[in-house]
């Protein structure tokens, strides 16, 4: 089984990079482009189905920060 993890910036969190794609894209000629959140996804791969609490605490202990980010799991 396979799960997504989805870490972002909270929205109140200023975003540098973020900010540095969307100039980047508005110099290559993307003019409309409003907002660039960066963040990342970590795909995990289970043998069996992982207890959905445990990962809960996992992913808010290691795989984010909680004072600046927001996770999302998805599942396959």
């Amino acid at each position: 089984m396979k799960v997504r993890v989805v870490v972002m910036p909270k929205q109140s969190v200023l975003d540098p990079q973020g900010v540095a794609v969307r100039n980047a894209l508005k110099d290559l000629g993307l003019q409309t482009v409003e907002s660039v959140r960066v963040g990342k996804v970590l795909e995990l791969e289970f043998t069996t189905v992982p207890d959905e609490l445990r990962l809960d605490e996992i992913c808010r202990d290691l795989l984010s920060n909680p004072v600046i980010e927001d996770y999302a799991i998805l599942t396959r």
